[in-house]
């Protein structure tokens, strides 16, 4: 394949060609930005620049008629015989007189409604003609700052030397700068193989682009298109529900088919809808051009103010195809009076419509970088760049290239880490950081006093961490290593706990881990600590509520993992454990200092004198096996990364064996699977989906640390995005079984649909959540809860907020609450 691509390559540096280029303006010399340039009845096209400068490679050199479309103006089509190898045409646009004398305007019969009703009942024609093709493809992304201050909230903003250097005095410059160019192939509805020439980043020689065709693809005649949320198209099946319509105006395209502006408004301001213009081609109601805007409170999204997104198609007169041309994202966005903005520029060429593809087309594989597809130099990207670069983005290119020079030097790496290796005093207490960027390892203390690490139980009282750890990376190889040693003191049991980790990645293709940890630690009986240590410090203290029940381990264990397949991840572990009983050593809280903790033990809370077990070790054996079902991935030379296909679930299968226990009775096998799946509703939401099964084998007298504990919540505090993985009233232990166990775990998102319909309660800009959660086990009622709630509640930008009602029932024993969801803490764990 390689071999091909030189060729071709070769074959068009010596092949008779020419650049046509300019500038294209209005009447009065503004320059028109992304201007539609394409050489008629072929596929050879580019679009102008900011300032609108372009450049198009014709391959045919003769009479060749060039188009220029651009909305509100009128189309030009300019013949040019070509006389050299470069062929200067600016150009000067006319504004689009457009045609409304036969219209007539009817409450009753919209003229514009009719137009959009032809363009639903035929876009399954029109999208045909387009489910196969094969192109090049074109991108450039770039992401701008604009007022960036050097605090925020009174903290120092530390974003780098290299970043910081990018901007001017006033915070203000690109942050971000990248082009593609590859080969794509595609056939609707999703299938994309996508293979990069070229890839360029803006001081960063190294980098590879993420502008790729597989994050550009937005097709109006789907229903719905993906931006976090699903957007409703203007004209999906459904649109009339959500848009209303105005024909302004009629005009006549180069060959004269007759275009239709037509003006896009929401019917409700708060749906998941697009507003501004489409523009429909009469007779056959193919999409000439898009010209939308969406807000970002409308895509969820508070942060990004506003997106306009443009298309622009053109049309082949030999096999009367409407195709894009070429397409532009635009943002602004902002947060804490810092503006972002950024800009994706696309330009699609050279199709061909194949009638089918072979069997062996795509696979999972749906990009791939060419081996020296970051290596290119300017004089090959001067050639075959179709947009030419703006004077400001030339100069960062210049300006960034100069300085990565200078900053991959060893003496320039090396002074900058001298400046932020400094000792000080302080750091003996606060914690230390030493890093050798050019030899790429680095050390840190994590200092007497890490105030991030200290928390409160009853059985350590106010405990904190400290420690050491080292690190070593090689990027380009994709292999890291990392040995640390955590030190944990409790001040009430006065114990000094100490932990040794090493962990090595070998590669960035198979992910091939291994890791070796031993020491002691407090545990949580429930090793998936369904109680963070925040919010247990905050029960205890606050409200003399000590849900976290532990127990001493002191363990060895190494664990081995990689994938083994595409979408097949295997985890292996083997593990010695002796586990020891511990019980409350303090009674303080900060309020409610008459009151009384509940024991240690999770089996008999006010029993303070028995333990919860018999102290006793045993090794144990586990393997998981993750499972992606159609998992993608883009391969690249520095690694595979994969991506989860949406339309699979994920499966989870597990085996565990304890064995060599000090006494027979502790030993026992058990085996687990676990389904999770997110159902895409359209526009309706999203239901998230965790169902469990599992059961265990000789396990009548084993330890209560080994029984299948179940993640429930006592604090009517919820710390995740989504409840998928807990029971909202459950006690965390009074559901915990060494038999068989299944558990069932559904939440419905409307992502607005719903909410955004009801009159005030819209104003909110929140979704609705509806839930049910159900625990079976042997010899009990099932356990149940049924949830409604609202999500995406805060303040301005800041939705870190949802609140549900929860009821629940268990051998007739009812119970309602009201749990808090605080997203933050996401954060703060």
């Amino acid at each position: 394949m390689k071999n091909y691509i030189v060729l071709a390559f070769l074959f068009f540096s010596i092949s008779n060609f020419a650049q046509i280029k300019g500038t294209i303006t209005d009447e009065k010399g503004n320059p028109l930005p992304f201007v539609s340039v394409f050489e008629e009845n072929t596929y050879a096209g580019t679009t102008s620049n900011e300032q609108g400068q372009y450049q198009l490679n014709v391959k045919e050199v003769g009479k060749n008629k060039i188009t220029f479309q651009y909305l509100g103006f009128k189309t030009q089509k300019i013949a040019v015989s070509a006389s050299s190898k470069i062929i200067i045409l600016d150009v000067k646009m006319l504004e689009e007189s457009f045609d409304l004398n036969e219209v007539v305007i009817d409450p009753k019969n919209n003229p514009a409604n009719a137009i959009i009703r032809s363009a639903i009942a035929n876009k399954k024609q029109n999208s045909e003609k387009t489910a196969r093709y094969t192109a090049d493809f074109y991108s450039k992304g770039m992401f701008k700052v604009k007022d960036l201050p050097k605090k925020i909230l009174g903290q120092k903003l530390d974003i780098g030397d290299d970043m910081a250097s990018n901007l001017d005095s006033t915070g203000t410059g690109i942050l971000y700068l990248s082009e593609t160019i590859s080969k794509i192939t595609f056939e609707k509805p999703n299938k994309l193989k996508e293979k990069i020439i070229a890839s360029k980043i803006s001081g960063n020689n190294k980098g590879y682009s993420y502008n790729t065709a597989t994050l550009s693809t937005y097709d109006f005649y789907d229903n719905t298109l993906e931006f976090g949320i699903n957007l409703i198209s203007p004209i999906a099946d459904n649109a009339f529900n959500y848009y209303k319509y105005k024909l302004e105006g009629t005009f006549f395209d180069e060959n004269n088919q007759e275009i239709n502006k037509i003006k896009v408004t929401p019917k409700r301001d708060k749906e998941p809808v697009f507003e501004g213009y489409i523009y429909i081609v009469d007779d056959s109601f193919a999409i000439y051009a898009i010209d939308l805007d969406i807000k970002g409170y409308r895509m969820k999204n508070e942060f990004t103010e506003s997106m306009t997104l443009k298309q622009s198609f053109s049309y082949n007169t030999k096999n009367k195809i409407w195709s894009k041309n070429a397409q532009t994202l635009s943002f602004n966005a902002g947060v804490f009076g810092v503006k972002f903005s950024g800009k994706f520029n696309y330009v699609y060429s050279n199709y061909e419509f194949p009638d089918s593809f072979e069997k062996k087309t795509f696979s999972n594989e749906i990009v791939a970088f060419e081996d020296n597809a970051n290596k290119k130099d300017d004089a090959f990207w001067n050639e075959i760049r179709p947009i030419p670069l703006t004077i400001e983005e030339s100069t960062d290119y210049t300006k960034k290239d100069s300085l990565q020079t200078i900053r991959k030097s060893q003496k320039y790496i090396d002074s900058v880490d001298a400046k932020n290796n400094k000792f000080k005093v302080l750091d003996i207490l606060m914690g230390y950081e030493y890093k050798n960027t050019f030899k790429k390892h680095s050390f840190e203390y994590k200092g007497l006093l890490n105030i991030a690490s200290l928390s409160f139980n009853t059985v350590q009282g106010f405990n904190f961490d400290s420690g050491f750890s080292f690190k070593k990376w090689n990027e380009d190889e994709g292999k890291s290593t990392s040995i640390s040693t955590t030190f944990n003191y409790g001040f009430s049991d006065e114990r000094f706990r100490v932990i040794g980790e090493f962990t090595h990645k070998f590669n960035n293709i198979n992910y091939a881990t291994i890791g070796i940890s031993g020491g002691t630690k407090v545990a949580q009986f429930n090793s998936a600590e369904p109680i963070s240590k925040f919010v247990n410090s905050i029960s205890s203290l606050f409200f003399k509520d000590n849900y976290m029940k532990l127990y001493n381990l002191e363990f060895a264990q190494i664990n081995y993992a990689q994938d083994v397949a595409n979408g097949l991840n295997l985890n292996g572990k083997i593990a010695y454990e002796q586990r020891k009983p511990l019980f409350n050593t303090t009674d303080y809280s900060f309020f409610k200092r008459d009151d009384f903790y509940s024991s240690n033990n999770p089996l008999a809370p006010n029993d303070f004198d028995t333990p919860a077990f018999d102290q006793h070790d045993l090794f144990k054996a586990a393997l998981t096996a993750r499972i992606n079902f159609g998992n993608k991935y883009i391969s690249r030379p520095d690694g595979r990364y994969n991506f989860k296909d949406d339309k699979y679930p994920t499966v989870f299968l597990a085996f565990e064996k304890a064995f060599a226990a000090s006494e027979k009775k502790y030993e026992f096998e058990r085996i687990g699977a676990s389904v999770q799946y997110d159902l895409s509703l359209d526009n309706k939401g999203i239901l998230g989906m965790n169902f469990r099964a599992g059961k265990f084998f000789n396990a009548e007298n084993i330890s209560f640390i080994d029984y299948r504990h179940f993640n429930g919540n006592q604090t009517h505090i919820g710390t995740s995005d989504r409840y998928l993985n807990v029971f909202n009233l459950m006690p965390y232990y009074a559901n915990s079984t060494n038999d068989s166990y299944f558990e069932m775990h559904l939440e419905h998102n409307d992502m607005g649909f719903i909410m955004n319909k009801i009159p005030l309660l819209n104003l909110l800009k929140s979704t609705m959540n509806i839930g049910f959660h159900s625990l079976a086990i042997p010899d009990r009622k099932p356990y149940s809860e049924f949830t409604i709630g609202l999500d995406n509640l805060g303040f301005g930008k800041f939705k870190l907020f949802r609140v549900d009602y929860v009821h629940s029932y268990q051998s007739g024993i009812q119970q309602n609450g009201v749990v808090f969801g605080l997203k933050i803490l996401n954060i703060l764990n």
